[in-house]
């Protein structure tokens, strides 16, 4: 059979394994313009945004501007971020959600950002659209707002997980992260959403598809089982990024997945990053902007915004995902090429939107922060999980529990997250940031602000949290980011007062 015959029945079939947002990239064979990085969509708010079932597939998926393409958001600092998100879901679900059939619900999170849990800002708990209905969502971003990489994905206790995996999420940009490093501003800006392509089942399918990501074959880490996923890139298996010879471009990567790790690699030289989790180094240190970094391990709901040279003329280069040990009861997590990275003359880069004004910086005094980190743990979350279940502190999360604790807004807690498992787990908690400090009995190096960390089977992490803001008033939540352990119970409730 001829090659490009082959080919073409090959990603045909692949195209019923994809999610909705990736069908129609398979099903032509790929040219090299087929393989070039999907641009993706921008909104400014008013945003009008759907949850709909693809007709095909049943998979569920977002629909913006008549297509199911998720756009990607951009906000100002102190502007209100207004969406109007209609419940077109199909009244009976053909997909699982846990052991029984979803019921459609759906509602959004905005990963990240420092505003309000309360309706209608994000309200994850009280908020919820049932097929045929609509939420209407007015969030108010502050002024300070880090300026960075965020994301929206839906949060129906449950049903996180399918939706997620589904490719029911999208990047959110609030503006102003030149005012931090400004060379930033004249470079081509690439965001990269990496989501869940499903391994095929039939064994020849999935060993083609393996390889054609390069995807490590051999035992990764102390999981058992076999890969089940891929990653692509804005819904593409390993597209080319093209960069010129010495041309500096600014990436702005999510980690989409809900519950498969990246450890981002560019095998031609060290990542110039800027900023982890939106927060740019320089909001809280202004005489650090950026680090070198070899390598960086994303964990699912993780960013990253790194400055990037493109290699010399005719040699080849790779964003690759490394192999990363997620524990004997964790998923297999191994190593392949996210995208090749090859010179070409670049397009027209994109507008940039302008924030006007000095940045603003929050430095706390290395000495406030001592004394935070010297107390006793005001808080511990323990991570735990059997046959039954995933646990935070021996409770299985109910949508009807009270608050687990309730902090008052105006200070800084020691928090120390420990993980009784034998699988990483990565914690999250809405609305704030926090320290990463230490992990175990060593001392972090390098302590950075995050919104999601890893936390080593059979270790700890410990946090000062930054409960300073009197914007995150109201009830909101703390919980595992592998969502389908959320769904079974690893998350629980935080009040704020």
């Amino acid at each position: 059979m001829p090659l490009a015959k082959a080919m073409r029945n090959f990603v045909r079939k692949l195209a019923c394994y994809a999610s909705p947002g990736m069908i129609a990239l398979f099903v032509a064979a790929p040219t090299r313009q087929d393989r070039i990085l999907p641009e993706l969509p921008e909104a400014k708010t008013p945003v009008t945004l759907a949850a709909a079932t693809d007709p095909l597939t049943g998979k569920s998926e977002f629909r913006y501007a008549g297509n199911n393409i998720p756009p990607v958001i951009r906000l100002q600092p102190g502007s209100i971020l207004n969406i109007e998100y209609k419940n077109d879901l199909a009244a009976q679900s053909r997909e699982k959600c846990l052991d029984h059939s979803c019921m459609n619900m759906t509602n959004l999170h905005f990963h990240g950002l420092h505003v309000s849990p309360n309706s209608p800002q994000d309200d994850v708990l009280s908020m919820m659209a049932m097929p045929g209905e609509t939420l209407h969502y007015s969030v108010q971003v502050p002024p300070q707002q880090p300026p960075g990489l965020y994301w929206y994905h839906t949060h129906p206790h449950g049903e996180s997980y399918r939706q997620d995996l589904d490719g029911m999420s999208g990047a959110i940009v609030v503006e102003g992260i030149d005012r931090y490093v400004p060379e930033v501003a004249n470079m081509r800006e690439r965001i990269l959403v990496l989501r869940d392509l499903v391994l095929p089942d039939d064994a020849a399918d999935k060993r083609r598809l393996m390889e054609s990501v390069s995807m490590q074959t051999t035992l990764c880490g102390a999981a058992p089982e076999d890969p089940e996923r891929a990653l692509t890139v804005n819904g593409a298996l390993r597209p080319e990024i093209d960069i010129e010879p010495g041309e500096r471009q600014f990436w702005r990567i999510v980690n989409a997945s809900p519950d498969r790790y990246a450890d981002l690699e560019l095998d031609s030289e060290p990542l110039e990053v800027v900023a982890l989790d939106g927060m740019p180094f320089a909001y809280h240190d202004p005489s650090t902007p950026k680090r070198s970094m070899k390598h960086v391990l994303v964990p699912p709901a993780g960013r990253v915004e790194a400055i990037v040279t493109g290699p010399p003329a005719g040699s080849h280069a790779t964003l690759r995902s490394d192999c990363f040990d997620t524990g004997p009861d964790g998923d297999s997590n191994p190593g392949m090429v996210l995208a090749d990275v090859v010179s070409a003359k670049s397009l027209t880069p994109p507008a940039h939107y302008t924030v006007h004004g000095a940045p603003v910086h929050i430095v706390f005094p290395p000495a406030l922060l001592k004394r935070v980190e010297a107390v006793k743990p005001q808080f511990v979350v323990n991570f735990t999980e059997d046959k039954q279940g995933f646990y935070i502190n021996r409770q299985k999360f109910q949508m009807n529990d009270a608050a687990m604790l309730t902090v008052h807004v105006g200070s800084l807690q020691h928090w120390r997250v420990v993980n009784l498992s034998k699988e990483v787990h990565p914690f999250h908690i809405h609305q704030v940031h926090f320290l990463v400090y230490a992990v175990g009995d060593e001392r972090v190096k390098d302590p950075l602000w995050l919104d999601t960390v890893n936390v080593p089977y059979g270790s700890s992490v410990d946090l000062v949290m930054d409960f300073t803001d009197p914007i995150i008033r109201g009830m909101s939540l703390f919980h595992c980011h592998l969502l389908n352990h959320e769904d079974k119970g690893m998350m629980a409730k935080i009040l704020f007062k």
